[in-house]
């Protein structure tokens, strides 16, 4: 019997097959095949069969980017589309200092590499810089302000050039930071280390005469340089020396760091070029802490951007491209959002609005958003604006009463505690942390009720807040977007906000709302609202200081506050928590919010289900002290 279809991979089916085959021929119709020698045959040819088929299915799956799984195999098949992977991304802090000096030198240089150790969680880090950072001497003082600093051990590498055809120009270390590579090329006729050549990611407006390079990610993370061939970029003479400079970083974990000890190398100005010893202590003074260190970019991320880099061909149109293009041109991008001008309200034709994640942090510094920017521009169209706006962050919270069988249970402390680590899972998985983000109503009550047996039900309610950053003292206006609609109450207090101060006012007062309604006393239908600012007087009951201080558009999910001289707040950093219920339990992030389920602000109830633990048959005492409503709560501050 032949085999004409085989897709047997379990050694176990493949020693059958075998078995089959041999039956099928006359000679071995009644023979015992696992009583005789036959048999040890019989398991190698299986065995052999196994092997190879395993071998092969590897080999085929490692030919192709969505099922590799070699990082050395994802790394080549990206090259493949014009792909380059992140490399690690050095942490940077920025520091000052000054230098006591008796030398007449009237200049001094800090050398490159290492220049302070910093320390974090009992683990020191080395700092460096990538080059001489020079100042002016000032009266037996040397200054230096500003200087930015890479964590990580600064380092040099050189290549002589032999017009081989197979040599290689091959960095010896992994965890190499790309950004801080440095490379100079020193001809038969150049001085000192020659002329510095620049990195493209393209061969884009690249010529003959062109001193560019390009680098590839090779094996064990390594990278190799490569340099033009005289078509395309300048060709390397025979016997020139290449002068490679770049930083070896910890990458993520060198984030921190924020006190610093000097450890640089100092000397003077030409020609003598003294060694200088400081005449006191160096004292540094930390103008940023350690940030924006990175990790090399995982497989997983090289799969989903290689082919979308691909995709956009280095041109940022749709929402993808500039997905795509701006975590390739900063790194420390988490997740971002692009929304065109014409789905703006109202709209801004023209104009690309960008919102951004950083890893590290919640927002892009100012500098940074100029430079991204900046690079954006040899990407984009003509005509076309981009700029970039403060994250805007969505937060969902539950107010969760938990029924138990306490006779199950270790205790209410305990199964708390579960609870919260099964919803903190949850709040880092990948429906939310992200813009377009999605809170699933339904999982989050599975996951309450999948965390421990004796967890027999939860009644769940969900609140959506925005956080409103006040100009305090100065008069103002404000609007937030939930970009839900809200559920609304006839009776009001569907907005509710934390206490703070206005200048017409002495006592801490609150946000709250009034739906618009008809004549009778319903609900218009219009789905909008007024804001009021009210306070509670020392007899409980509530009086209203600025009747229509805003409005409340419930459908769209906006919440708009008026000219307003806000002079204080209850919280710290002049923060007042804005929450709504919205009409659905599912919660989107619609457009450049970025949606996270804030686990701190939320309210986690133990309630003791005395029906399943038998005390209570009737059901009488479940109703009387152990009820829960599935609705909100009419109260005018914020729980």
């Amino acid at each position: 019997m032949p085999f004409t279809k085989f897709t047997n991979l379990d050694f176990d089916q493949i020693k059958a097959s075998i078995k089959d085959y041999l039956r099928a021929n006359s000679t071995f119709t009644d023979f015992d095949f696992e009583g005789s020698n036959f048999s040890v045959l019989i398991d190698t040819l299986a065995y052999n069969t196994y092997i190879t088929a395993f071998n092969s299915n590897m080999v085929v799956n490692e030919s192709f980017l969505d099922s590799a799984t070699l990082r050395e195999n994802v790394v080549s098949l990206a090259r493949n589309i014009g792909y380059v992977p992140r490399s690690r991304t050095a942490a940077k802090a920025q520091i000052s200092f000054d230098v006591s000096t008796t030398s007449s030198s009237k200049t001094m240089t800090l050398q490159a590499g290492l220049v302070c150790v910093g320390s974090l969680d009992s683990t020191s880090y080395t700092f460096s810089v990538p080059e001489n950072i020079s100042t002016k001497v000032v009266n037996g003082i040397a200054s230096f302000s500003g200087i930015n600093i890479y964590q990580g051990t600064f380092l040099t590498k050189q290549f002589v050039v032999d017009g081989s055809l197979d040599q290689r120009f091959i960095l010896d270390n992994s965890y190499i930071d790309t950004s801080t590579i440095v490379v100079y090329v020193k001809g038969i006729s150049d001085t000192g280390l020659g002329r510095e050549y620049f990195l493209v990611d393209n061969i884009l407006s690249v010529n003959s005469s062109s001193e560019i390079y390009l680098i590839q990610e090779v094996q064990d993370e390594k990278y190799q340089l490569l340099f033009g061939d005289g078509y395309f970029g300048k060709k390397l003479e025979n016997g020139s020396v290449i002068t490679v400079t770049y930083i070896v970083t910890d990458g993520k974990s060198g984030n921190g760091p924020s006190k610093f000890s000097f450890s640089g190398s100092l000397r003077g100005s030409s020609p003598s070029n003294e060694i200088i010893v400081p005449k006191n202590t160096v004292v540094v003074t930390t103008n940023q802490s350690s940030q924006n260190g990175a990790d090399i970019e995982s497989i997983d991320s090289i799969k989903y951007f290689a082919p979308r880099i691909y995709e956009s061909q280095y041109r940022a149109v749709t929402a993808r491209d500039y997905e795509s293009i701006i975590k390739k041109i900063y790194p420390d991008t988490e997740s971002v959002a692009v929304v065109g001008g014409e789905e703006l309200d109202p709209p801004e034709f023209g104009m690309v609005t960008i919102s951004i994640k950083p890893k590290n942090g919640t927002y892009v510094s100012d500098f940074n958003k100029s430079l991204i920017l900046s690079k954006l521009k040899q990407y984009t169209l003509s005509g076309i604006n981009q700029k970039i706006t403060d994250l805007k962050i969505l937060y969902v919270e539950i107010d969760s009463s938990i029924y138990y069988n306490y006779s199950q249970s270790s205790g209410s402390d305990s199964l708390k505690t579960k609870v919260q680590s099964s919803l903190s899972n949850y709040a880092n998985s990948v429906d939310m942390n992200k813009f377009g983000g999605r809170f699933k109503y339904s999982k989050v009550l599975q996951v309450i009720d999948n965390t421990d047996v004796s967890i027999t039900s939860n009644i769940t309610k969900i609140r959506i807040r925005r956080d409103l950053k006040a100009l305090t003292n100065q008069f103002a206006q404000y609007e937030l977007c939930f970009g839900n609609k809200f559920h609304i109450d006839s009776k009001g207090f569907n907005i509710k906000s934390t206490g703070f101060k206005i200048s017409t006012d002495p006592d801490t007062v609150y946000l709250t709302d009034v739906p618009n309604k008809t004549s009778t006393g319903q609900l218009d239908g219009r789905g909008k609202g007024i804001l009021s600012i009210v306070k509670t007087l020392p007899d409980g009951t509530n009086k209203v200081v600025v009747a229509s201080a805003g409005s409340v558009d419930y459908v769209k999910g906006e919440v708009r506050l008026g000219t307003i001289n806000i002079t204080s707040t209850s919280l710290t950093s002049s923060i007042i928590e804005i929450q709504a219920y919205p009409e659905s339990n599912d919660v989107v992030g619609l457009k450049d919010l970025y949606l996270t389920f804030d686990l701190s602000k939320s309210t986690i109830n133990m309630v003791r289900d005395v029906i399943a633990s038998g005390d209570d048959i009737s059901g009488v005492a479940f109703s009387r002290d152990y009820y829960t409503s599935s609705y909100s709560n009419g109260e005018l501050k914020r729980s």
